[in-house]
């Protein structure tokens, strides 16, 4: 079973009312560690599928009074005497139905570890202006080489699945901040591989005579399967804070090619291309997105009271129905264009 260490600094006014609290919660071990300038430190081991419920009630007491501090570690290795017994006679006394629910549940990190994690890979930086300044560069190369192992190369650097998955994670949560945080820097992202796509197919013409350029030009139901199983695969990597560096491969084989394609496109005037093109970006943004908040949903990422918000429903179920709405209409379009 995992496990985390949550530290949390109370004031002393506080303590009395708080501590009594914290022992509701399950949890595998709780201690008090010191007293200092007003304020003590306690520090509990929580199992990792508890933790999320114990940061919400810090999380609304801290909003409410001033002092206090919570602080979260991963813990790799935790046991005592208790724990021992205690996991001996579970073992003896495992029930088969309930260990087929636990299988049967996504697993997942606590919501403030995701928010947090969103949080920085949904910001604008100069280390992402300069990873798509690069993957761009390298992918628009690949295109006038008709070198897919370049191509694939400029997969690997593009940062797209940052940003990507926190439009959906911000969509569930119904957190418009980072939603169009997330969004403009993902918008920000396409403009300046659009720009350095446009100048290499305005100077090399060859690029628009390659397979790596005309495979997209055109769309097809296996490309929304495509994203769609991308987006989940993001939002699971996620969920799960695995690794981004495959994952992210996977995200950015929808989104960064027919990027450049659309960019080359428009370099050389080549309209229709640039309608296929794009119809194939938005096909797969969307698909994206839906599969993202689709994982996610699931999951059961949801907002700090999210039942008493008016405000935070509302922009949940109409961020969730335009990106359903648009994923309709593509589809729609798609089939009509075929």
């Amino acid at each position: 079973m995992s496990m985390q260490l949550i530290e949390v600094y109370i004031p002393k006014h506080k303590y009395e009312d708080v501590k009594p609290a914290l022992d509701k919660f399950s949890q595998e071990s709780v201690w008090k560690e010191y007293e200092i300038n007003d304020r003590v430190l306690m520090r509990m081991i929580v199992a990792e599928e508890e933790v999320e419920e114990v940061l919400d009630y810090l999380e609304a007491v801290s909003s409410m009074s001033e002092g206090f501090e919570t602080i979260l570690f991963p813990v790799h290795t935790y046991f005592s005497r208790e724990t021992i017994k205690e996991q001996g006679k579970k073992e003896k006394d495992k029930n088969k139905e309930e260990d087929q629910e636990e299988k049967g549940k996504l697993l997942r990190a606590s919501r403030q570890e995701l928010t947090h994690t969103i949080d920085k890979k949904s910001q604008l930086t100069m280390n992402y202006t300069l990873l798509i300044i690069f993957s761009a560069i390298v992918a628009a190369g690949g295109f006038i080489n008709d070198s897919e192992a370049v191509v694939i190369g400029a997969m690997a650097i593009a940062p797209l699945i940052g940003p990507a998955i926190s439009v959906s994670f911000a969509a569930v949560l119904g957190d418009l901040r980072r939603l169009w945080q997330s969004i403009l820097t993902l918008v920000i992202g396409f403009a300046i591989i659009v720009g350095i796509a446009s100048s290499f197919g305005f100077f090399f013409e060859e690029g628009t005579q390659t397979t790596q350029y005309t495979s997209r030009t055109t769309v097809s139901i296996a490309d929304i399967f495509i994203a769609l199983a991308s987006g989940a695969a993001g939002a699971l990597a996620l969920l799960n804070r695995v690794s981004s560096g495959m994952v992210g491969v996977m995200v950015a084989v929808a989104l960064l090619p027919p990027t450049v394609t659309f960019g080359i496109s428009i370099g050389q005037m080549l309209w229709v291309d640039t309608y296929w093109s794009s119809l194939l970006i938005m096909t797969n943004v969307t698909c994206i997105f839906l599969s993202g908040i689709i994982i996610f949903f699931v999951s059961g990422i949801r907002p700090v009271k999210w039942k008493e918000e008016v405000t935070i429903n509302v922009s949940r179920i109409l961020s969730t129905g335009i990106v359903a709405l648009l994923f309709i209409t593509l589809v729609v379009v798609l089939i009509l264009s075929m």
